[in-house]
């Protein structure tokens, strides 16, 4: 059985994934190292931002990979703090990756 991939190689193969797509992203809070939760806001850049998280995942999923969900769309940047501070309470452990794109892609789909 092959290990899930730890959450800092994730979130650094996610930035450069970005940057190479062409958007900006950075990380805007580093987690617990090994297994923290990854939340992905993507700021459009025209004040609204949409919000990925954890996807509940089966025991049927690859268990390496990492399934994201979204979980709000076209919050404003208030809206947006204010569910990650809820998060933040639940898992203090958190990662949380903020990428700036005109067009709102997330670019999870080649992770």
């Amino acid at each position: 059985m092959s290990a899930r991939l730890t959450s800092d190689f994730w979130v650094s193969a996610y930035v450069r994934r970005c940057q190479l797509a062409g958007a900006y992203a950075l990380v805007r809070r580093r987690g617990s190292p090994e297994a923290g939760a990854i939340f992905i806001v993507v700021d459009r850049l025209d004040r609204t931002n949409d919000l990925y998280g954890p996807a509940i995942q089966s025991e049927a999923e690859d268990v390496r990979g990492r399934a994201f969900e979204r979980l709000a769309e076209g919050l404003d940047g208030l809206a947006v703090e204010e569910r990650l501070q809820r998060e933040m309470r639940f898992d203090p452990d958190l990662w949380i990756v903020v990428v700036e794109d005109r067009q709102g892609r997330a670019h999870l789909e080649e992770t």
